[in-house]
């Protein structure tokens, strides 16, 4: 609007292009234009010189709806996807059937029960507390045991806030624009339920853990949304105040901001302590009665950071310094392998852990996967899981869901590295491996088992099956012991990391 042209003009000579190229077009049977590539370099530099936006002629669409029905099998396509969701409609019956929970390689014990995250998006504090739990029910003879995903939550909600407040001043002070893009990022996901591995390791070093039972899900806990959303909006209030003292107030003190802040973070946890309830006190004793597999009764005394520190049993260690040293390996295909990767401004502990992945080859990835299950261990992992997934069959297979056979287009047209770089696909969900079947002629991984969080109404009884395909395309994230990686891999770790956009889909949160 205003004294602006919207557009460049076009000159005399362009539109003497235009008309010859106009010339050339060639309309085939398949409605398809082909055109003569005589444009001089001029015009490839600037495609909107010799083209004009073009809207939608409705009889053109009409005349193309006309023609699609005329297919007696559209109408009939039209008839089953129309009244139902295409997903079920479309869903290959032969598909779930060549997935079965059956695998010839897998943990000797798995933990139990299944896990439920309920209306929350907590499935990284799932996936971590139940890779943990596994020596903890071997050592205390278990039958069934959680520790504590809301003793986690709820200092992951007030460490993420601090974070997030921290992260303000910082780019108030750095002159960076509210409106900008990195600060519209901070203000966009403000302490989201999700997370990363090292954020799992900056809260267990932190605060230890405890067991569900000292410490079970609130209905706040289950349902977070109401939550987040007042957390949410004091904070971004907060920001501004922050943003405020730091760019209009010359006279502010370092003292100022602190004491600000400080009153800040006490509503905070004034809110959370009310929706979720008051934590155990890390540093404070608690006292755990259970049974035992034989029904008999014990007591422990410990605290929360003791507890966490003794995670391991005769068989099976995954104590504090395991848990250090596990390394987070992704299958990013827009980055080079054997480098590492991190997110600017990621975390959640202000002085903790920043989010770090070693890039690395799909079968890397999957041969480090299939050393941890012939160990034993169980494999925490981040996954797209909505994509080519059925929760009621609890399958995850690219060809469990024919959208070629309904709609005859293929969703499978893009590649990994192209789903990430469109906003496509990202890591949603973070979910254990506890099998795999392997191919006995050839070696290669088959399928995969997998324990979900969504409750026992999912899959098979809580668990999931993933065929290896379905794996190459849609897993990014697994996290293993350095023990089952090669020395290339590990001499990754340490070297100076590519830093990766707070935006950029390898920061999106399971």
């Amino acid at each position: 609007m205003g004294s602006q042209a919207s557009k460049p003009a076009v000159d005399a000579s362009n539109e003497k292009a235009l008309l010859e190229r106009l010339r050339r077009f060639q309309v085939t049977d398949d409605d398809f234009v082909n055109v003569a590539s005589t444009s001089s370099d001029d015009e490839k530099r600037d495609i909107r010189l010799v083209r004009e936006p073009e809207g939608l002629p409705v009889q053109q669409t009409q005349s193309w709806q006309s023609r699609f029905l005329a297919d007696p099998k559209n109408k009939l396509a039209l008839t089953a996807l129309s009244t139902a969701d295409p997903r079920t409609v479309l869903t290959s019956t032969a598909t779930k059937l060549a997935d079965p929970q059956i695998f010839n390689t897998r943990i000797p014990f798995e933990g139990g029960p299944i896990t439920n995250q309920r209306s929350s998006g907590r499935c990284w504090l799932f996936a971590s507390t139940n890779v943990f739990r596994v020596a903890l029910m071997r050592r205390y003879a278990l039958d069934s045991f959680e520790l504590s995903q809301s003793y986690l939550f709820f200092w992951d909600k007030l460490e993420k806030s601090n974070y997030f407040l921290e992260q303000i001043i910082d780019t108030a002070a750095a002159g960076e624009d509210l409106d900008g893009r990195l600060v519209q990022a901070l203000l966009g996901d403000i302490v989201s339920d999700g997370g990363q591995w090292d954020m799992v390791y900056n809260l267990v070093q932190k605060y230890g853990l405890v067991p569900q039972a000292l410490y079970p899900d609130s209905w706040n806990a289950m349902n977070s949304g109401v939550l987040n959303s007042i957390v949410k909006t004091k904070l971004r209030e907060y920001a501004l105040i922050l943003r405020k003292l730091v760019q209009s107030s010359p006279s502010t003190t370092a003292e100022t901001l602190t004491a600000t802040k400080e009153k800040m973070m006490r509503e905070i946890l004034s809110i959370l302590t009310l929706a979720l309830g008051p934590p155990p006190n890390p540093r404070d004793e608690f006292t755990w009665t259970y049974l035992d597999k034989s029904s008999k009764p014990h007591t422990l005394r410990t605290t929360p950071q003791a507890f966490a520190r003794d995670i391991y049993s005769s068989d099976l260690r995954i104590t504090s310094s395991v848990i250090d040293s596990m390394v987070s390996l992704v299958h990013d295909p827009r980055h080079e392998p054997l480098t590492l990767l991190t997110v600017d401004r990621l975390g959640n502990i202000v002085g903790g852990r920043g989010v770090t992945y070693v890039n690395v080859s799909m079968p890397t990835l999957k041969s480090a996967c299939v050393a941890m299950i012939k160990a034993g261990l169980p494999v925490f992992f981040g996954s797209d899981v909505g994509k080519f997934s059925n929760s009621a069959a609890g399958v995850m297979d690219l060809d469990l869901i024919d959208y070629e056979l309904g709609f005859n287009v293929s969703l499978l047209g893009m590649d990994k590295a192209s789903r990430l770089r469109t906003g496509e696909s990202a890591m949603t969900h973070a979910m254990v491996l506890t099998a795999v079947h392997i191919d006995e002629e050839t070696g290669e991984s088959v399928r995969w088992r997998v324990q979900n969080s969504w409750g026992e109404s999912a899959g098979d009884k809580g668990w999931f099956v993933m065929s290896d395909a379905w794996m190459d395309e849609f897993v990014y994230q697994a996290v293993v012991d350095p023990r089952f990686l090669s020395k290339d891999v590990r001499g990754i770790i340490g070297t100076e990391p590519t830093v990766l956009p707070l935006w950029d889909p390898m920061g999106s949160l399971a």
